[in-house]
């Protein structure tokens, strides 16, 4: 009975090959054919012909292209010879010969093997977890490409890619007691399926399906491919909405399933709903993703060691990741994605801890300390007094810096609290123990607003003694030297500064990613300091540190850190916090705006502007983009000089600008020659300008809290009232409920919280330099799950500081292999 279905199929796909792949061999389609006559104990009985029409498209034979069915048909015909008894082949090959009634053995052999390119990559006994999923059945080569954008190639990737929610249809009724409005299921018979059209040019399918209670009308908006795979009297599983239209009840886009199926997975269950790309089909995603599971599972291996999973009571991982995917309960569920992120998070925390465990180790660093009188000196010296948490935050780096093994702390405070005294603090620790001290940040201007700060600090208020950059406080034993090392400095300069500083003759060097270059040395660097370090890559930071033999390294940020990322992210530095803004400071007044009172906005400005006071002006992209309605600065900055302020000095910065005229333009609003800078976010992490009262952000729904508060902090630097302003042009909710929270909360680390809890970590932060891995099912809210694996991580590397020991091997290699996808350094 086979072999005469095969004869049969075989006929019809030679007559579709002879009509020029037209989908005219038989009448309604080969889809319709192979769905009615080719189906059941012929394809069970044949893997390799079954896996061959798998292939398809869910959407059918219909939906490809003439080159594409030439080449599905071509395959399976290749199939179907390889397939077939060797007397068959022998007197079809001798058919095919003119003048030849028994042809060559080599000629037999080769019509009767498959090409290379239509044959499986791999058999079943070959496949493994690092095989492409094209060893799954019916993976084409559109849906590999399909699955590469979501970062799924092989099985392990595919078994990994779990899903985000799941469809509850696991309550199954009977026709008569479904309920409107609700998800649910049903099991009935197919009494017919047809395509139809809906309105004028809409086609889809329409089916009637009825059980013992009653039947139902069933619709699929724009997928007429879905009659043609419901045969009539076929029993199936509908998931779906209820819903009613004129009168009666229907069912619109279900989710289907033959019940021939030993294992639903599409429905009658809590069905998956994965991540998708493109026109990457739910149902393939689903289907390929539990064949994975069945022939892959048990093949992962567990990396957590058998002791630390008995005590914690964690799933072993196979099991896990069947419940991950196709779980039993919403709470088996929850249970799988706990136990898989316990091991995530363990992962991600043995990293940073053995980063953190190389660094102490990598070589003895200098004790550096300062005197109390030294230190006593130089706070008397400055023009205000240190708040409470600058004092607790210098403690803690004295006590780091006094010891030969290298400190590696971060500091965080918002804009304006004070980080750079410090800094500067420590740098003159340094100096004080005879070593060199460096600063690095990250634009030119940042570089030369911190030369100027430390001048002044030096200086009594004074920004330099001569052109030297010498300095002698009467806290120090002997004078300093401070040096600016920058890219635009000329080249007789720069040599003369390298030179300087290879020699020891320079105390404190600051600068940008010109300090990192081969031709600058330093004969004993002692402190480190990296400003705004989410701004630098893994080369310029590892370079700086490479340095000196091992410096001690503060690290500094206006960002502030939510406490989950700094047990991740940052869980190899310890952290300092100035928790406390200087006395004296007032509120910044934080409203939001409407497009209709822009003109109000303006007015406002520029009454600013007349009482001597300067603005910002920020849009958030530098070309128009259909896609994102947000306002460009080149474009808003021609408007405003044109129409809105003729008659004020108009400034414009982006990050399209050549550095040199960014800087420059910069300088000018720094140096009071222009009354209003427009700008894209580059101002983020900019200079200080004290007389700068008003920050206008148009287009503010397009930014996250933390570099909204960013741009608050460029304001509000003086005694002067203060203003940021808010303007959106049609903000969703989710971006009201943002700016809304900008409004009462001006806490920098409770809006880091919430704008973690909004966006994400990658966006949270704008770049992938943060050395953040993409966490697939932990999550930075799982603020428990962080602190145990930590907790465990660092009895793990106690017992055993290489993970060598057997148990511990395979969570060696996990770690080796996420760490080497990292991008950029975590501390």
């Amino acid at each position: 009975m086979a072999e005469a279905a095969i004869d049969k199929l075989r006929k019809v796909l030679e007559l579709e090959r002879a009509k020029g792949f037209a989908d005219s061999a038989v009448f309604g389609g080969l889809d319709g054919y192979l769905q009615q006559s080719f189906q059941g104990q012929v394809l069970s009985s044949n893997q390799q012909l079954a896996a061959a029409i798998g292939s398809l498209p869910v959407e059918g034979y219909a939906s490809l292209a003439p080159a594409g069915r030439r080449r599905w048909l071509e395959g399976l015909l290749a199939i179907m010879d390889d397939c077939a008894p060797p007397a068959r082949v022998l007197a079809k090959a001798g058919s095919r010969t003119a003048g030849s009634s028994s042809p060559s053995a080599a000629a037999v052999k080769k019509r009767t093997k498959p090409s290379a390119a239509r044959r499986a990559p791999q058999t079943v006994e070959q496949a493994s977890l690092d095989s492409p999923i094209s060893v799954l059945k019916g993976v084409s080569r559109v849906t590999m490409s399909r699955f590469a954008r979501l970062g799924v190639q092989t099985i392990r990737d595919l078994l990994f890619h779990f899903p985000y929610r799941y469809n509850d249809f696991a309550n199954i009724r009977p026709i008569s007691q479904l309920v409107v409005g609700e998800e649910q299921t049903l099991l009935a018979t197919v009494w017919s399926a047809a395509e139809t059209t809906m309105g004028r040019r809409l086609k889809g399918s329409e089916a009637i399906v009825g059980d013992e209670t009653g039947t139902l009308r069933v619709i699929w908006w724009g997928q007429r491919y879905v009659a043609r795979q419901l045969r009539t009297g076929a029993r199936v599983a509908l998931s779906g909405k209820v819903t009613v239209y004129r009168g009666q009840r229907q069912m619109e886009s279900p989710e289907y399933e033959s019940l021939d199926s030993d294992d639903l997975i599409h429905t009658g269950r809590l069905v998956p709903v994965y991540p998708l790309t493109g026109s990457l089909s739910p149902r393939i995603v689903r289907r390929l993703a539990k064949e994975a599971l069945d022939r892959f599972a048990d093949e992962v291996p567990d990396p957590v060691p058998p002791a630390l999973r008995q005590r914690l009571r964690l799933w072993s991982l196979p099991y896990a990741l069947r419940q991950m995917h196709y779980p039993d309960s919403l709470e088996t569920a929850q249970t799988a994605r706990r136990c898989l992120a316990f091991q995530e998070l363990l992962t991600i925390q043995l990293g940073v801890l053995k980063r953190r465990r190389a660094w102490q180790e990598s070589g003895r660093a200098y004790p550096l300390a300062l005197s109390q009188e030294a230190l006593d000196g130089f706070l008397s010296s400055l023009p205000f007094a240190l708040t409470k948490a600058q004092r607790r935050v210098m403690g803690e780096m004295a006590a780091d810096i006094g010891r030969e093994v290298p400190m590696s702390r971060l500091l965080q405070g918002d804009v304006g609290s004070g980080k750079t005294v410090v800094a500067t603090a420590g740098l003159l620790a340094a100096v004080a123990s005879g070593c060199q001290g460096a600063m690095m940040a990250p634009t030119e201007i940042l570089a030369e607003q911190h030369y100027r700060t430390i001048c002044a600090l030096l200086g009594n208020g004074r920004e330099s003694v001569g052109d030297d950059g010498l300095f002698h406080p009467p806290y120090m034993e002997k004078p300093l030297r401070v040096a600016l090392l920058t890219g635009s400095l000329r080249d007789r300069e720069k040599a003369a500064a390298q030179e300087a500083i290879a020699r020891g003759e320079v105390d404190i060097v600051i600068g940008t990613h010109a300090l990192i270059q081969a031709e600058v040395a330093f004969p004993r660097l002692g402190l480190m300091v990296i400003d705004e370090q989410h701004r630098f890559g893994v080369m310029q930071r590892a370079a700086l540190r490479a340095k000196g033999e091992s410096p001690h390294v503060l690290v500094m940020t206006a960002t502030p850190i939510p406490r989950t990322l700094a047990l991740t992210v940052y869980g190899d530095l310890d952290i300092s916090l100035i928790d406390e803004m200087p006395s004296g400071r007032r509120a910044i007044k934080t409203v939001r705006a409407l497009p209709d009172e822009r003109d109000e906005v303006h007015g406002f400005v520029r009454e600013e502007v007349a009482k001597g006071r300067q603005a910002y002006i920020i849009c958030p992209l530098v070309e128009e983009s259909e896609a994102i309605a947000a306002k460009a600065a080149v474009q808003e900055y021609e408007h405003l000089a044109r129409d809105v302020f003729p008659d004020l000095r108009l400034g414009l910065v982006h990050g399209r600008l050549p550095a040199a005229e960014r800087d420059a333009e910069m300088r000018a609003f720094r140096d009071g020659d222009l009354d209003i800078l427009v700008s894209t976010a580059v101002v983020e992490v900019g200079i200080d300008v004290a007389n700068a009262t008003v920050m206008l952000v148009e287009c503010a729904d397009r930014f996250g809290l933390s570099q909204l508060h960013q741009f608050r902090g460029r304001v509000g630097r003086s005694e002067h009232q203060s203003y940021c302003i808010l303007l959106s042009e049609n903000p969703s909710q989710e971006a009201q409920e943002r700016l809304s929270i900008m409004e009462t909360i001006y806490d920098g680390f409770r809006l880091a919280e919430e704008d973690l809890r909004l966006r994400g970590p990658g966006e949270y932060f704008g770049t992938r330099q943060t050395g953040m891995p993409d966490l697939k099912v932990a999550r930075l809210s799982d603020i428990d799950l962080i602190e145990k694996s930590r907790a465990e991580a660092a009895r793990l590397l106690e017992a055993d500081p290489s993970l060598a020991r057997p148990e511990h091997r395979l969570l060696e290699r996990q770690v080796a292999r996420l760490w080497e996808r990292i991008t950029a350094e975590v501390s």
